[in-house]
């Protein structure tokens, strides 16, 4: 499974990518408007792709259709690696079509059921983001949902890749691994929770303990 990178932090975004553990980059307005400061987002997509040489999600943020294709076109041509993310609404899936059949990649975000993202691959998303925390946040289970879009997809045929996103600890990560998501997003936090675990820690003080007890360097 690939593992995304869900933040704008261009300092979280380095350093990352140079122990090389992501593969790409996911990106929102309210993720643009934590982190930017005073830098136009143009900017940020640009130095995202030279930091991670992968797929970068950069979001339109018209509501029309025809605003969205505008949009996403002008982001699509800033670098090979964006990929335009688009609302999982009839504007948002007719500017998929339009975009997909231009041949650039879109990721169709904010879905909530197995029914959208049917749609979303009807409409051609090289992506499509369902999101869990969020549906369990309102008493519906998440990892359910992507399950069903897993078992759809494969029933189907559709080649679009499920971008399990809003998780929020390692084991939403594991569960979305087992399912058959094609690539996790992740915010730093839970990116380097998942590399921890007590008996690392406490093992790792052993050894160094043990170490220093024979006296001797290396």
């Amino acid at each position: 499974m690939k593992i995304f990178l869900d933040t704008a932090d261009l300092d979280e975004i380095r350093r990352a990518a140079e122990a090389r553990l992501i593969d790409g980059v996911t990106t929102n307005p309210s993720l643009l408007a934590k982190s930017a400061g005073d830098r136009e987002p143009v900017e940020v997509f640009m130095e995202i792709s030279r930091l991670v040489d992968g797929p970068i999600s950069a979001e339109v943020v018209a509501t029309d259709t025809e605003g969205m294709v505008t949009e996403g076109e002008k982001l699509a041509a800033l670098h090979e690696n964006i990929v335009v993310k688009v609302p999982l609404t009839e504007a948002g899936l007719r500017a998929c079509r339009t975009l997909s059949d231009r041949e650039i990649r879109t990721n169709v975000t904010l879905c909530f059921s197995a029914v959208q993202a049917l749609l979303a691959a009807k409409a051609g998303a090289t992506y499509i983001s369902p999101f869990v925390g969020r549906l369990d946040d309102v008493g519906h289970d998440g990892m359910e949902v992507l399950a069903e879009i897993r078992d759809l997809y494969d029933t189907y045929g559709y080649d679009t890749e499920i971008l399990a996103a809003s998780l929020r600890h390692p084991r939403h990560v594991l569960e979305a691994m087992k399912v058959g998501a094609d690539v996790a997003t992740l915010p730093p936090k839970v990116l380097y929770q998942l590399m921890h675990h007590p008996l690392t820690e406490s093992g790792l003080a052993t050894f160094l303990s043990d170490w220093e007890g024979l006296g001797r360097a290396l």
